[in-house]
C-alpha cells in the first residue's frame, strides 16, 4: 500500500454501470530524455519574485537506475545523466537487490556531478536537493538518500524527500498545463495504480495491483519466451522486447483470461496473466518440440496475445474509473488522464488507452517515453512543485526516512 495515497470505498460496478527497469562495462552515463523535452516549459510553475531562476537536484537510485538532473521552475530540464543496469540484471535474469545497490554506489557520484556539469551549476546555485525515499527496492533507495544527505549537509540546502509515484504522476505538468484535479494510471515494473491528483501532495488511490505489476508480467513472460536470445531483444528490457516481437503477431491468436471481471472496484491483477502465458510457452514449446535454447516459433503471436489481455484489463479497470470519478464528481467536466511509468512507454498500450479516452471525453497526455522510465527529471520537478508550494520540506534531513515496497 502506497502511504500517501488514501483508498476509496466504492460502490458496485452495477451501480456505477447505472451511473455512469558490477560490471565494468555497465551501460556508461547518459542523458536520460531528449533535447526536446529538455527544452520544454511548464504553466505550472510560479517564477520566484527574484530575477535568479530557482534550481532544484533531484536524484532517483530506487531500482536500477542511477538518475539526477536539475530543473528550473519552469520545467526546463537545465541538465541531467542516467546510469542504466538493464544490460547487468538481463543478464542475471532479474534485479538483484545487493548487484543494483553496487552499481548505484559506483556510479552516484559521478552521475550527480555530470547533470550539474550539464546545468553548467555548482551546489552553491541550486534551491534544493530532491531525492527519492519511497518505494522501491531498500537498499537501493539507501545508496541515493545517503549522497543526498551528504550534499544538503556540505552545501546547507533544504532536503526534499520524494514519494517515486507521485513523481511519475506530476511528470506530465512538466511538458503540458495540467490543472489539478485529474486522473492518473501509472504502471511500472513495481507497481500499477489508478487515483485522482487533487494537488502536488494529495492523491486519492482509486485501485491498486492486488499482487504482480505489469512490468513484472512482461519481464517474467520475457525470460520464458528467452526473447534475449534475439539479435533483436538484445540489450532490451523484458517489456521492450515483448513490445517489438508483438508486432509482426496476431493479437487473436492465444486465448487469455479476462481478469477481475466480477469485482466491483478499479484494483488491477496480473498473476493471472502471467501464468496464462507461461501456461502457452510451455504448450507450445512442448507441441513444437523446441530445443532449450531456442525461442518458440510462435513467440510474436504470444507477445502480441499478451500485450492485448493487458489492454484489455487496464482499459477496463480504467473504464471503472471514469464511471466512479463520474458518479462522486471528482473530475471536472473536461477531464485529463496522464499515463505513465515504465509500462506506459510502450506505445501499443498508450495507443489503446487513447481509444478508451476518446470514447470517454478525456484527454490523455503521456510524458515522452524518456521520461516514463525511471530518470533524475521527474524527481527534480516535482522537488520543485513543493519547493515552490512550501511543503514536504525535511526539517532534520538526518531524520527522514527511507520506505521499500
Amino acid at each position: 500500500m502506497l502511504s500517501l495515497f488514501r483508498r476509496v470505498t466504492y460502490c458496485k460496478y452495477a451501480q456505477l454501470k447505472r451511473q455512469q527497469l558490477l560490471a565494468s562495462s555497465e551501460g556508461t552515463v547518459a542523458e536520460s530524455a531528449s533535447r526536446a523535452a529538455s527544452n520544454s516549459a511548464s504553466a505550472c510553475g510560479a517564477p520566484r519574485n527574484d530575477s535568479r531562476r530557482r534550481l532544484v537536484l533531484g536524484i532517483e537510485t530506487s531500482c536500477d537506475d542511477t538518475g539526477a538532473a536539475v530543473v528550473d521552475e519552469h520545467g526546463t530540464i537545465v541538465g541531467d545523466a542516467l546510469n542504466s543496469q538493464t544490460k547487468t540484471h538481463i543478464e542475471f535474469g532479474g534485479i538483484i537487490p545487493p548487484i543494483a545497490r553496487d552499481l548505484h554506489q559506483k556510479h552516484i557520484e559521478s552521475v550527480v556531478q555530470l547533470s550539474l556539469d550539464r546545468a553548467g551549476v555548482t551546489l552553491q546555485d541550486l534551491d534544493a536537493v530532491a531525492v527519492t525515499v519511497k518505494p522501491g527496492l531498500a537498499l537501493c533507495l539507501k545508496v541515493g538518500l545517503e549522497h543526498a544527505r551528504m550534499l544538503v549537509k556540505k552545501s546547507r540546502l533544504p532536503l526534499i524527500p520524494i514519494h517515486h509515484m507521485e513523481a511519475h504522476a506530476l511528470t506530465a505538468r512538466m511538458i503540458e498545463r495540467i490543472d489539478f484535479p485529474f486522473l492518473v494510471l501509472l504502471a511500472s515494473g513495481g507497481h500499477c495504480l489508478l487515483a485522482v491528483a487533487r494537488n502536488v501532495s494529495d492523491f486519492l488511490l482509486l485501485g491498486t495491483s492486488m499482487d504482480d505489476s505489469p512490468g513484472e508480467a512482461y519481464d517474467k513472460t520475457a525470460r520464458q519466451l528467452k526473447l534475449k536470445n534475439l539479435s533483436a531483444c538484445s540489450g532490451l528490457s523484458g517489456g521492450a522486447a515483448i513490445e517489438l516481437i508483438a508486432q509482426s503477431g496476431n493479437p487473436k491468436a492465444f486465448q487469455f483470461p479476462q481478469v477481475m471481471t466480477q469485482l466491483p472496484d478499479c484494483n488491477f491483477s496480473f498473476s493471472g496473466i502471467k501464468t496464462a502465458a507461461r501456461k502457452i510457452i510451455e504448450m507450445e514449446e512442448k507441441r513444437l518440440n523446441v530445443p532449450p535454447s531456442q525461442v518458440v516459433p510462435t513467440a510474436p503471436d504470444i507477445c502480441a496475445s499478451f500485450q492485448y489481455a493487458v489492454l484489455h484489463h487496464l482499459a477496463r479497470r480504467l473504464q471503472r474509473a471514469f464511471l466512479f470519478c463520474e458518479l462522486k464528481g471528482l473530475l471536472p467536466k473536461e477531464k485529463t488522464l496522464v499515463v505513465s511509468g515504465g509500462v506506459a512507454s510502450n506505445a501499443y498500450l498508450r495507443g489503446g488507452l487513447q481509444k478508451v479516452c476518446e470514447q470517454n471525453s478525456c484527454h490523455l497526455v503521456c510524458p515522452p517515453a524518456q521520461l516514463c522510465t525511471d530518470n533524475g527529471i521527474m524527481i527534480a520537478w516535482n522537488g520543485m512543485e513543493k519547493l515552490l508550494e512550501g511543503i514536504g520540506i525535511a526539517e532534520n534531513p538526518e531524520t527522514v526516512d527511507l520506505e521499500a515496497k
